[in-house]
């Protein structure tokens, strides 16, 4: 019987994420500011590349920080989940960005969702919301009703008391059928309308738009201070952490390679072991172990186990961090110690942080490696092996 390819989404999201976000008195645009560990922009991804749509994923970045943050981006997720993100450059403005984004997703998607990149708290019952929205009214966006009394003010005087019982405060996702905002596009063109979101060029259009609850917490990082409301509201959603410590030690034997870190360092003696023998990967792992309550690394990779001989303890971290994901938790922060007498390994030790955070899906500052020696006491000093401590913090991850 014929297999068929597996059908390719029908949804797309496009990400707006190429402003500069000026308000925020940064050093870099606000979506690659750093939030409970990781770029805002890189909660914001992950949320929807989880989401059970499986939608393709166009993120419109600044121009001039295209490649390098497509490279740092992508070295976040495996292959299935990196093969649905495409990436384009941005415009002058957010309605030239999000054509840019239509532009690039494939011809399968007929269902679009527009984002913004800083908006890092969408929950998944709120896209589900939108999804069904399109069905119903065919474009739709995520809203909340004002709550406060608004005032219009001129040169610091109230002129008047704006009614607010059918004001609504627009939010992301904003959501259509292609063909709409296809032809929304086509219409802005003709007349030279600048709309100032997805709704305002569907309406222009004629095009009805209708409503979905959104959230109070589904915030926008404008300003300092929203930076520090959506970290505590990340807290408040994760509220779960635990802790592990992990110890290895391998005997330094002639003809083997020195592996640490999944770093290989030339020098004339390696580590024995039935696998590589890295003693820093080995620590963190029975560190994640322990976390988890999960027994220790030996329980899991057997070394009378034949699959596992010589095999790259950074293959063996992979499937504990999927471990720890089917736990719902995720690295919050690690802290390992190597103890070595020779060689020196100050050199290797950045290479050792990106290969581990890379592997554990976390930023490079949420690893931290430093080796020591013993002055050359006991069986590191006298080098006749190495070992390692680590410790680490597991957080539960945000839906």
């Amino acid at each position: 019987m014929k297999k068929h390819p597996p059908a390719l989404p029908t949804v797309g999201v496009i990400l707006p994420a190429a402003g500069f976000g000026t308000r925020m008195n940064a050093d870099r645009p606000k979506q690659f500011l750093e939030l409970a560990g990781k770029p805002i922009l890189l909660h914001t991804i992950t949320t929807f590349l989880k989401h059970s749509s499986a939608p393709f994923i166009a993120v419109v970045l600044p121009a001039g920080f295209l490649q390098s943050a497509q490279d740092d981006i992508l070295c976040f997720f495996d292959h299935n989940d990196a093969s649905r993100l495409l990436f384009a450059a941005g415009g002058k403005t957010r309605q030239e960005s999000v054509a840019n984004g239509l532009q690039i997703l494939p011809s399968c998607v007929q269902h679009i969702l527009v984002h913004d990149g800083a908006r890092p708290l969408v929950s998944n019952s709120i896209i589900d919301r939108c999804l069904r929205g399109i069905k119903t009214h065919g474009a739709v966006i995520a809203a909340v009703p004002v709550k406060d009394t608004l005032k219009k003010v001129t040169e610091n005087f109230i002129t008047k008391t704006i009614e607010r019982k059918h004001l609504w405060q627009a939010q992301t996702p904003q959501a259509m059928e292609r063909q709409l905002l296809d032809n929304a596009y086509i219409h802005a063109e003709k007349t030279g309308f600048e709309g100032t979101d997805e709704a305002s060029l569907l309406e222009h259009a004629g095009i009805s738009v209708g409503v979905i609850e959104g959230s109070e917490h589904n915030i926008k990082i404008t300003r300092p201070g929203d930076l520090a409301v959506a970290s505590g509201l990340i807290h408040s959603r994760s509220p779960a952490m635990k802790i592990g410590h992990g110890y290895d030690a391998h005997r330094l034997v002639p003809g083997r390679k020195l592996i640490l870190g999944g770093v290989e360092i030339a020098y004339k003696l390696g580590l024995k072991g039935h696998s590589d023998a890295d003693v820093v990967v080995h620590a963190l792992i029975d560190a994640i172990l322990g976390a988890l309550g999960a027994g220790d690394i030996g329980s899991h990779f057997p070394d009378t186990d034949k699959m596992y001989k010589d095999i790259d303890s950074l293959k063996l971290l992979e499937q504990v961090i999927d471990l720890a994901g089917e736990q719902q938790m995720c690295i919050g922060n690690t802290d390992i110690t190597i103890i070595c007498q020779q060689p020196k390994l100050a050199p290797h030790l950045k290479q050792m942080q990106s290969n581990i955070a890379r592997t554990c899906g976390t930023t490079k500052e949420n690893v931290n490696i430093k080796a020591t020696t013993t002055e050359k006491m006991g069986f590191t000093g006298r080098g006749e092996g190495i070992s390692a401590h680590a410790v680490v913090l597991l957080q539960q991850t945000t839906t």
